[in-house]
This record gives C-alpha cells, structure tokens and sequence, in this order.
C-alpha cells in the first residue's frame, strides 16, 4: 500500500483509525528494498538489513554455479529475524511474507506467502487444527481472478476474516511481546484492481475501497487494545502504482545482442547459451555470463567494468512509446554491502512509473499487459509510529530495513 493511498482514504474518512493515529503518530514516506518486490523487503523488514546481509535478492535465484532456478524460503536467510535477537522476548508472528518454513521461536509463528502447507507454515504443530477451525488461508487464491472478479473478491473477504479471527484468537491466548500481524490481500487487491481505486466511477471501486475500511476498523481495535507503555507500528513492504507496460528485458537483452539462448523457445537458464553476455532475472536483475560464476561464462572479471558502463548506457536510452521505462541503473556496489553481496545481480533497474519489468525468457515482444493494473513502486511505501518516544526514534527518510531499529529504540526506551 501507497503512503498516498493511506493519506488520502484516512483524510476523506474512510479509514478513520488510521487518521487518528496519523494525527497523534508519526506518519513517514518509507523507501521499499531494491528491487520493490515483498521477498526482499520483507527480508530486509524483519532483520533490519539488506541483500548483501540476508541473502535474498528475489523470489527467485540460480544455484550456485548452476543454471537451475531455485526459490527461496525462510531457510535461506541468512540474518536473524528480530525475534531471534537477544531480549526480544516473546512473539506472535501472523502472515509474514517469506517465513516458511516456520521455524521454533519464543512464541508462535503462521508463516505468509509463499507457504506450500499449513502444517510446515505453523509453529507450535498444536495450533493447526484451531487455524482448520477457522477455514484460515495462508493466501487469496489468486488465480480466482484470472476467471472471475466477483469470486476474488468474495475470497479475498474470507481470508481477510479468517485472518482476524486468527489474530484474535491469538492476541487473547498467547502471552507476548511483539505482535506482528499482516495483512497481504491489500497486494492482490492493488495488483488486479488498481485501476477502481484511481477511478470512482468503477465497478469494483466501492468493494476496494471497503476492503480498507474493514481493515481500519481492526486498526482501530488494535489501538484500542494495547495501553499507553505499548508501540503500534504500521507499515507497508513497498508502494503502488498504475501499471501500463510489462517490459521484457530479456527480450530487449536479445535485441542488442547480449542474450543468446541455446533453443527457441527455451525452457529456462538452463537453455542460456554459450556467448551470453548478460541476462535478466524478475524482476530488473541483471546478471553478468562470467566464467567464475556460470558454467558456460565466457566473461572474467576484467571484462566486467566495459559491461557494466555498456548496459548501462542501454537501459538509459531504452524508451516505449517515447518514455524512458527505466529510472536508473544501480551497480551492485551501490545498493548491497556485506558478505552475501558477491551473491547478488551486477545491475539492478529501478523502472519509470507505468512500467513493469518482467524477466521472462520466452517472451517475443518488448513490452504487453495482462490482467494486473497495479503494480510495485519503490518510493512511497510507508511507516506510521504510534506510541511516546516515535517522533524522536523515527528517521525522517526512512528504508525498510529502518523498521526493526526503530522498535528496538523504542523497546530501550520503555527498558529505560
């Protein structure tokens, strides 16, 4: 969710929760990870740290020294989640995107997106049958709205109910420290219908809308709930925007000559060819053919500055329909510092507003559309601080990985 999205639905009224903890609170524009996508951020969330720590660079990666793709979980981490820290006492962990498999903790843990089952996505196995009871989903079934709007949107309120219903049920059970709850029906609903949010005459723009109000009336219980030594923190992994153009950069890689694939159409990396240069990963990664790293590289290190500045100059000139897609061009050294950062793409594109970029092998064209209107922005997610001690512990310009360190000041405070 957007800070303008949240700023505007709480000033007309219909978050009226949310305006009166802006009023009392600290309420920032948040930076999102690079790239904007919610396994990284997320990451970056929970630890307090960026790729070149934790390790994750995106939904998806290569084995090391393979063409294989491979999909990180929460085992791949490679920083300690806050609750893990020293002190951190006991926590209640609902729904956080890329913690599966739930691991043990002091408390108790329903791992988010991605989770394969609900068995390996609960911590402690005793609370399985109470989420059964509840009908409770790790996620809305997505591909609902590929076929129908109006049962989406039906799925997407039973999983937001059965999520409140988990929360309190554990809220009133469990003995804790942190509560961290969240809710990611507010993606899907921004991925398929960003459109009826930007437009009031829209069919479906009164369901996105209340969507938000339920939500804000959990807000308000909240609030309600915790007592004055309390912090309540809200927050959201990265923005959103309209979304006009998926652009294919593995088709544009092609085009210029830097991707050369062993068969057409390919299967995947494995079918990465010989003379490749350079090639894409979701969803701007871009990933320099060097013989150290791939097997097939035909690049060493010392060819790897002329890339750098000859992709570079690419992606800046790369334009559809007379708008440039991509923002800028961020060199790993920029944006990644710690031991996982060797890990981690050469080049990272940050896309212009409008523009979606799409690491697709197979594609034949440049840029398309389907069914998604929204799409991620890096900018404009936001933190809203509630609680004594927030305006003095909140930055001003503050990044996902700014999250954890801003509780953890507020919880010194209260230590104090």
């Amino acid at each position: 969710m957007p800070f303008g999205l949240i700023r505007d639905l709480a000033a007309e009224d219909a978050m009226p929760n949310t305006q009166q903890l802006i009023a009392e609170g600290v309420f920032r524009r948040m930076t999102s990870s690079i790239p904007e996508i919610s396994s990284v951020a997320w990451s970056s969330v929970i630890t307090g740290t960026n790729p070149g720590v934790h390790g994750i660079f995106g939904f998806t990666d290569l084995a090391p020294g393979t063409y294989r793709l491979v999909f990180p979980n929460f085992n791949s981490l490679k920083a300690p989640p806050f609750w893990e820290w020293k002190r951190s006492g006991r926590s209640v962990i609902l729904n956080v995107p890329s913690t599966f498999p739930a691991r043990p903790l002091n408390g108790v843990m329903v791992a988010g997106f991605v989770a394969l089952d609900l068995e390996r996505a609960t911590y402690p196995p005793s609370l399985v049958p109470h989420l059964r009871e509840m009908d409770y989903r790790v996620d809305v079934d997505a591909q609902t709205a590929h076929k129908s709007l109006p049962l989406f949107l039906q799925d997407l309120e039973h999983t937001l109910q059965a999520r409140i219903k988990a929360y309190r049920y554990l809220w009133e059970r469990e003995e804790w420290d942190t509560f961290v709850l969240v809710f990611t029906g507010t993606d899907r609903l921004a991925h398929f219908l960003w459109d009826a949010y930007e437009d009031p005459t829209h069919t479906y723009h009164t369901a996105f809308v209340n969507h938000l109000r339920r939500i804000d009336e959990v807000i308000g219980e909240i609030a309600r709930r915790i007592t004055s030594n309390d912090v309540l923190m809200m927050l959201s992994d990265h923005g959103f925007g309209k979304l006009e153009y998926d652009v294919y950069i593995n088709f544009f890689l092609r085009q210029r000559g830097f991707l050369k694939l062993a068969k057409d159409p390919p299967r995947g990396p494995q079918d990465i060819a010989d003379g490749a240069l350079a090639f894409a990963l979701d969803p701007g990664r871009i990933y320099f053919h060097l013989k150290e790293r791939f097997p097939r590289g035909p690049l060493s290190r010392a060819d790897r500055e002329a890339l750098l500045d000859e992709l570079t100059a690419a992606f800046e000139e790369l334009e559809i329909e007379g708008r440039k897609v991509v923002q800028r061009v961020y060199r790993r050294e920029e944006i990644y510092t710690g031991p996982q950062a060797e890990r981690g793409p050469d080049l990272v594109l940050l896309p212009h507003d409008g523009f979606n970029l799409r690491g697709s092998l197979k594609a034949r064209k440049l840029h398309g559309k389907d069914v998604f209107t929204g799409k991620h922005t890096h900018a404009d997610a936001f933190l809203l601080v509630w609680g004594e001690g927030a305006r003095e512990s909140t930055p001003d310009r503050p990044s996902v990985s700014d999250v954890v360190h801003v509780m953890e000041e507020l919880r010194e405070r209260r230590r104090g």
